[in-house]
């Protein structure tokens, strides 16, 4: 049987501000069977630290992604010729409880993932990133990881909690679900608490870009050393929008200025081209604090340009 090749609904079919929302005005489908790629909102801000909001993330995420088009005039890429991609909806967590959401999670992605779907993922707070690795563990073993931050979330507790929005990479090492040899971590920045928040992460063997090494460039070259670095196996872009810096992307709970630009992250999903990426996620936009829209803006182009690079994806 031949796969349907869903398209986004066009600006002449029904008005952009019309229909329901959708990423990208994709169906929106009950089951990922079938799909090769499916885009799945995690509404969760229960493990935040500072400013919550990033459970309506997923939301406003789809609601900007309307002007969004099918074919990607810089690369060439024409995903929607090539797989078959809808919406999937979101993940039911539990509101109350963080445990018990991130078991949700995890068994919501291990259904996801049953299907042979590589899930692109709107948050929701960064916490979520910890179960969908579990559920990916499960399926193909350790994977490489490039990870866009303005910080490395290797904390080992927040207020006593082993798991939250700062922790997630900890656990995920600990826990033995990352290729620690595998992992680069772009834009991280600020000030810390000991030298150790961000040496922690290189002594596990990550490669630790600080945003300071990337002011005043292209990353296109920075991307070559990537590639190098976590090629070889299947690899998780997790991509936390406190990457950018607050001037493009205000509307997230733990801003930091000094960040990167929107240009440079577009360098960096489209530097991604080549590898086996097998699951993405765009975290920590939080709407109540996006005045404009321009975060939520921002985060689905993000999320487009990972699709544009997923394998398989044909270009024209």
């Amino acid at each position: 049987m031949d796969k349907i090749l869903h398209q986004p609904l066009g600006g002449n079919d029904m008005p952009r501000f019309g229909g329901i929302a959708t990423m990208l005005r994709l169906p929106h489908l009950p089951s990922p069977a079938g799909l090769d790629a499916a885009f799945v909102g995690v509404p969760l801000d229960i493990g935040t630290s500072l400013r919550s909001g990033t459970r309506f993330g997923p939301r406003e995420i789809r609601a900007e992604s309307v002007m969004i088009r099918p074919y990607n005039m810089a690369t060439g890429a024409a995903p929607f010729d090539s797989l078959s991609v809808a919406d999937i909806g979101d993940v039911a967590i539990n509101t109350f409880n963080l445990l018990d959401a991130v078991r949700i999670i995890e068994e919501a992605y291990d259904g996801i993932l049953a299907h042979g779907v590589v899930p692109l993922t709107l948050g929701g707070d960064h916490t979520i990133t910890l179960p969908i690795l579990r559920a990916i563990h499960k399926k193909h073993g350790k994977v490489g990881l490039v990870h866009v931050d303005a910080h490395a979330d290797v904390n080992d507790h927040m207020f006593g909690e082993k798991i939250a929005h700062g922790t997630t990479f900890r656990r995920a090492v600990e826990e033995g679900l990352l290729d620690c040899d595998r992992v680069v971590q772009i834009g991280l920045r600020a000030q810390g608490y000991t030298a150790d928040d961000f040496n922690w992460s290189r002594r596990q063997g990550f490669r630790v870009v600080q945003a300071e090494e990337c002011w005043h460039k292209s990353l296109a070259p920075l991307m070559e050393e990537v590639r190098e670095k976590v090629g070889g196996g299947p690899v998780y872009l997790s991509f936390d929008i406190d990457g950018i810096d607050p001037a493009w992307a205000p509307g997230t709970g733990t801003p930091e200025v000094g960040g990167l630009t929107t240009i440079q992250a577009m360098e960096i999903i489209r530097g991604c081209q080549g590898l086996d990426l097998i699951g993405c996620d765009l975290v920590e936009v939080s709407p109540p604090y996006d005045t404009t829209g321009n975060t939520s803006l921002l985060g689905a182009n993000l999320l487009y340009e990972m699709l544009c690079v997923l394998p398989g994806v044909v270009r024209r």
